[in-house]
């Protein structure tokens, strides 16, 4: 039962995936003034399923002078790496209690920056390399904070388990006192899951493609579909430490879907940051707060204390 449940999570997460892409052409399509995908199927619900099989029916190539065996492994372990951190999904029943989630999610994700690397390695490109090379110091420098803004919570929470922030968000959620640490959050997702404007190690402007220009048809479209689908496991964990995280109720993939919409709307809103501006709001903004919240958090959990024993 426990791999036939993996089996269908892993399948509903590609279709996700697929629609994703789709409601973002169609909310990009409404921001420009103009209709998104609308020729294939119904309103262009089969666009996703037409755009797929072009990518993995086009003519494969690969450059002369890339390492061709990593070159063409790179994807699928981008892949991989996209869909095992969805084990962290939270489950009452047929699957692996994860008292150490927190753990395993910043394991997992900090795997993600090694896909990059290699992709613009093995491809011999300048431009790929400078890709590759801006994405492994964006990574490193968000990864940080990322993790201190976890920890704090996790403090609050006293455990590592993802489960405990639902029952600990029962009667007040945890984003009504930490709007602040709410949007450096989601900064640093949009850094983490290479999402404009931090989309540094893929700029089209200077570089191209980034790290992925020498990636085309099915190589692409795993690289693509990894991307995306860490987007939507981002957007889930934003969920589920602030707004509730309740996954039992209808309303929680409602909101899961709201933060998928703000991904898109940043990207429609705002152009690429500079590189410089990246590191300084990194080490000097969102470092600093992150610590200041890990002591708030340790104060709040001490006046407890205090309270519950006295």
């Amino acid at each position: 039962m426990y791999y036939i449940t993996c089996f269908i999570l892993f399948i509903m997460i590609l279709i996700s995936v697929g629609f994703f892409t789709l409601l973002e052409r169609k909310i990009m399509g409404f921001m420009h003034i103009r209709k998104g995908p609308n020729k294939v199927g119904v309103l262009g619900l089969l666009q996703p399923f037409s755009d797929g099989m072009k990518l993995f029916m086009s003519e494969q190539y690969y450059p002369k002078n890339s390492n061709f065996f990593i070159y063409y492994i790179c994807p699928v372990l981008s892949l991989i790496q996209s869909l095992f951190i969805w084990l962290l999904f939270p489950y009452y029943v047929n699957v692996i209690d994860f008292n150490y989630g927190f753990l395993f999610f910043l394991c997992i994700s900090s795997l993600g920056v090694y896909s990059l690397i290699i992709c613009g390695w093995s491809s011999n490109s300048i431009y790929s390399m400078l890709g590759c090379m801006r994405s492994v110091s964006q990574a490193i420098s968000y990864e940080v904070s990322l993790s201190m803004i976890l920890l704090s919570f996790f403090l609050l929470c006293d455990g590592y388990n993802l489960i405990n922030f639902s029952f600990l968000q029962s009667m007040n959620w945890f984003i009504f006192f930490s709007l602040p640490i709410f949007f450096c959050w989601f900064s640093c997702s949009l850094a983490e899951t290479n999402r404009s404007p931090f989309d540094f190690s893929e700029g089209e402007s200077e570089l191209v493609s980034g790290f992925n220009v020498e990636y085309g048809s099915g190589g692409f479209a795993l690289l693509f579909i990894s991307e995306y689908s860490s987007i939507i496991f981002m957007s889930l964990i934003s969920c589920l430490i602030f707004l509730g995280g309740n996954f039992l109720s209808f309303f929680f993939f409602l909101s899961i879907i709201s933060i998928c919409f703000l991904f898109v709307w940043v990207r429609c809103s705002l152009p690429r940051y500079r590189y410089d501006k990246l590191m300084y709001l990194a080490w000097k903004c969102y470092l600093p707060i992150s610590l200041n919240y890990i002591l708030f958090f340790i104060f709040l959990k001490l006046l407890f204390l205090y309270h519950f024993f006295l």
